[in-house]
């Protein structure tokens, strides 16, 4: 009998569930492909491999032994307890949303600095606005929060622009991403915030980067500075980022995430003053690139996996991602 692979996903189309169907019979695995952890139901609890969100089965699965998140984000299945066999494998997909992610900042960017929600609102109402001061990314300072696979893809994307330096900021203070000028450690943060024109983070939800740009941080930040996040929503203080948007202390700020989704529709939120929201839009399996990636990071692991070699796409638990 053939070892199982439960695939849990409606984004792949035909060809995709064939190449993970040759990789599964080229490795000696089965597949079955389903909609969601509810609609497999209990045919999941017979998976070696699962390949898609399943919080359930990973808590109550004899069989699982390895689970492949679709996802970038990890930071749920890092919780104690999530695993019924601790030893259980945990690979995520942070590699395939780089691109999608990266051009979703250049676009919330552009549009803060060339006054987009002042010529949105003007078009809803019906108003043809004149020109306002707007800025360019030339020249401008930018600092990026997050300096992964994410962070890499924003500053090549951004790089043509011509920048007046791009600083990235990770754990270590170090990096060989030839698109960053600067690369420093995250404890020399409140030494960049003063020097930033442009803040793009793209940060893990992690307990170290929980409220990171907090009432401190923000108040570093120069007045005409602008803040795009495409991370996690938990690394900004939302109450802090809205007084700091409403008195004028930073210019604005564009946030694909928010750390309650959907956003309620009593959060003070929907009222900051100079604020793009994206209703978490900017990864997601939205383009066929991404797809395409993902799908190959994974029959990438498997093959290793059969073959009893270490995975590349391993978590760290610890860490978060």
């Amino acid at each position: 009998m053939a070892r199982l692979i439960a695939v849990i996903n409606t984004a792949f189309d035909e060809t995709l569930r064939e190449q993970i169907r040759r990789t599964a019979e080229e490795t000696g695995f089965a597949v079955q492909f389903y909609g969601s952890e509810a609609e497999a139901g209990e045919a999941l609890q017979e998976a070696e491999v699962i390949y898609g969100v399943a919080p359930k089965t990973a808590q109550t699965s004899d069989a699982l032994r390895w689970l492949c998140l679709p996802t970038a984000g990890a930071d749920l299945f890092c919780r104690p307890g999530m695993f019924r066999h601790e030893e259980t494998l945990l690979t995520n997909s942070a590699g395939a949303y780089g691109l999608t992610l990266a051009e979703h900042a250049v676009m919330l960017t552009l549009m803060l600095l060339r006054q987009m929600p002042h010529f949105e609102e003007g078009i809803r109402q019906r108003e043809w606005r004149s020109p306002v001061p707007q800025r360019s990314i030339k020249d401008s300072r930018v600092t990026l929060l997050g300096a992964g696979d994410i962070g890499r893809n924003i500053a090549r994307r951004l790089k043509p622009f011509e920048p007046a330096g791009i600083t990235a900021v990770n754990r270590s203070g170090r990096s060989t991403e030839p698109a960053f000028d600067v690369v420093v450690p995250q404890e020399k943060l409140a030494e960049v915030l003063p020097q930033t024109d442009i803040l793009i983070m793209s940060l893990p939800a992690t307990p170290a980067t929980d409220g990171i740009l907090g009432e401190e941080a923000l108040s570093l930040l120069p007045e005409h500075a602008y803040v795009v996040n495409v991370g996690r929503g938990t690394a900004v203080d939302e109450p802090a980022l809205i007084r700091a948007l409403n008195s004028g202390a930073i210019a604005g700020a564009a946030l694909d995430v928010t750390r309650t989704e959907p956003l309620p529709e009593n959060d003070h939120l929907w009222e900051a003053k100079h604020l793009i929201l994206t209703p978490h839009v900017a990864g997601n399996m939205t383009i066929a690139y991404t797809r395409q990636k993902n799908v190959n990071m994974f029959c990438e692991d498997l093959r290793r996996y059969a073959a009893g070699e270490p995975l590349q796409y391993l978590v760290d638990r610890e860490a978060g991602y």
